[in-house]
């Protein structure tokens, strides 16, 4: 789009409007002279302060500068189940941002129904001379598949860290959002909203993620609504992580006079909203509901859609700062980091219905 130049701000080729420091600092939020110092290469700005400059170039479509562009320290080969769950797009982003930032480039590479799986990927990835790799939500996050395969990485002197899901049989770190916890904050709310009955649609119980939330639940249900553990677990019901599967799981919570659902992600909590209105139930006149991701345009769901946050950014950011410190020959601490995530509350949770629709 524009040939750049060996300092000042970026020339446009012939026809195009020239990118002024005016407008580049206006989108970085930093003065004139400030952008001056950056696009030329001159010190005293920080590092942070770089980067939005740079940013900020980026995003208004104009060339770095040649002196500007980092070389590549290695490649990261960055493993994710899918695209179509908006929060893996969002996870992969902020990964990929702190990845940059750092001087890597990140290779994505997407699991698909009948695609590559995460073996072939991690070939691909080992055969071209990646310098780690991280994993989002993969094998080693199901129970049932065989963890070996990342002891056989690490025999081959691939650095990698996991995230979402954690196994004592892989030695490795690990990132996870604390899914116990998310439980609560869930059951806690709607119990002070007047809520009795609750309902868990989440997905398969192999999976490490499920089971936590599985345990959070049971846990808060006992205490919160003076359940049985048998009573807790007889209003949870796993499906796929997808928009039809929480339809089916809602469903049959809906059948049980649940008055409000918790769901194991976003997409979930759409298909439980789908099933309420095919019944002429409203959310949340009818029955509450909450998901769990806040995942990109959940905001502007309808109702915008209460949910569990997962804090996508301090994930990302712990992930790449233990793939670096193995990369960098200094073993990180080799154990889960957890963060806490936030109960963000918008429009899909209500009082308890004073009647209980069927």
């Amino acid at each position: 789009m524009t040939v750049p130049s060996q300092g000042g701000p970026p020339q446009p080729v012939p026809g195009q409007v020239p990118a002024r420091l005016a407008d580049i600092a206006a989108q970085a939020g930093v003065s004139e002279a400030t952008v001056s110092r950056v696009l030329n290469g001159k010190a005293g700005v920080s590092g942070s302060t770089r980067q939005t400059v740079l940013a900020a170039l980026d995003v208004l479509g104009y060339d770095r500068p040649v002196k500007l562009r980092q070389r590549s320290a290695g490649l990261i080969g960055l493993i994710i189940p899918e695209l179509t769950n908006p929060i893996f797009p969002a996870l992969a982003q902020a990964i990929e941002q702190v990845l940059t930032r750092r001087g890597y480039t990140p290779v994505l590479c997407t699991q698909t129904p009948g695609g590559s799986t995460e073996d072939e990927l991690v070939e691909l990835l080992v055969d071209r001379g990646v310098t780690g790799i991280v994993f989002v939500s993969g094998l080693h996050a199901d129970t049932s598949a065989d963890h070996e395969r990342y002891a056989r990485l690490a025999g081959r002197g691939v650095p990698f860290v996991l995230i979402d899901g954690y196994s004592e049989r892989i030695d490795a770190s690990f990132v996870s959002p604390d899914d116990r916890a998310a439980m609560w904050m869930a059951l806690r709310h709607l119990a002070e909203l007047g809520h009795e009955k609750v309902g868990l649609a989440v997905g398969p119980t192999r999976f490490v993620p499920v089971a936590r939330k599985l345990d959070g639940f049971t846990e808060a249900a006992q205490e919160l609504f003076d359940l049985t553990e048998e009573g807790a677990r007889d209003l949870v019901q796993h499906s796929l992580f997808t928009v039809e599967g929480g339809h089916a799981a809602g469903a049959r919570l809906l059948d049980k006079g649940c008055t409000a659902i918790v769901c194991g992600s976003d997409l979930m909590a759409f298909g439980v909203i789908r099933a309420a209105r095919q019944r002429g139930l409203s959310v949340p006149g009818d029955v509450s509901v909450v998901g769990f991701d806040d995942s990109p345009l959940i905001a502007f769901a309808d109702p915008p859609l209460t949910t569990i946050r997962k804090p996508v950014e301090a994930m990302g950011q712990a992930a790449v700062n233990a793939l670096l410190e193995e990369i960098s020959g200094t073993p990180a601490h080799r154990a889960e980091f957890v963060f806490q995530p936030e109960l963000v509350v918008r429009g899909s949770t209500g009082a308890r219905p004073a009647v209980v629709a069927r």
